[in-house]
C-alpha cells in the first residue's frame, strides 16, 4: 500500500528492486508496478514461520510469467549476498523471522540499496530489533510503519 509513498518520500531510483523472500510473489508483483527490473530471491520451500513447506518455485515462476520485468532466482540469501555486488533502489527483506537472519541479510541490503524495507516488525520482536541495529550499523535512519504487521524502513 505504501510503495509509491516510500519511493516519492525518499526519492528512490526506480531502475531496480530486489526482494528476499518471494514466497508466492504477491509483493514481487506489486514492486514490478513501480520498478523497471525486479529480482526475487527465495528458496521456495518455506521456513519455520511459513505454512507451505513444499517446493513451489515452478508454480510461482509460472504465475509470474506475465510480468516481464520480474526475474526469479531459487537461492538462499546467504549465497546470494556473497556474489551480488549491485546497488538497488529498494531491497525488501521478508525472510525467516529471526534476529540473526534478518540482521545478516538486512545489513547487506542496507549497504546495497538506497532504501531497505523489512516486513513483520510488529509481529516478530527479533525482526524489529535487527532493523534498529542494522540502521545503527549502517549509519542510516530507521522508521517503522506499524500497520499490516509492521514495516521497517531504513534509508
Amino acid at each position: 500500500m505504501i510503495i509509491a509513498d516510500i519511493i516519492e518520500r525518499f526519492n528512490l531510483p526506480k531502475e531496480s528492486c530486489l526482494e528476499f523472500g518471494v514466497e508466492f510473489g504477491f509483493s514481487t508483483v506489486a514492486f514490478s508496478s513501480y520498478f523497471e527490473n525486479v529480482k526475487g530471491v527465495d528458496i521456495f520451500t518455506g521456513d519455520k514461520h511459513t505454512v507451505h513447506k513444499e517446493n513451489h518455485f515452478e508454480t510461482t515462476k509460472r504465475d509470474l510469467e506475465p510480468y516481464s520485468n520480474i526475474q526469479l532466482f531459487r537461492a538462499d540469501y546467504k549465497d546470494w549476498i556473497k556474489q551480488d555486488k549491485a546497488q538497488y533502489g529498494l531491497i525488501h527483506v521478508d525472510i525467516v523471522h529471526t534476529y540473526k537472519d534478518t540482521y545478516d541479510c538486512g545489513l547487506w541490503s542496507a549497504q546495497h540499496s538506497k532504501c531497505a524495507i523489512f516486513h513483520d516488525t510488529e509481529s516478530f520482536i527479533g525482526v524489529r530489533r535487527a532493523v534498529i541495529d542494522i540502521a545503527k550499523a549502517a549509519g542510516k535512519n530507521v522508521y517503522n510503519y506499524p500497520h499490516c504487521n509492521g514495516l521497517g524502513i531504513i534509508v
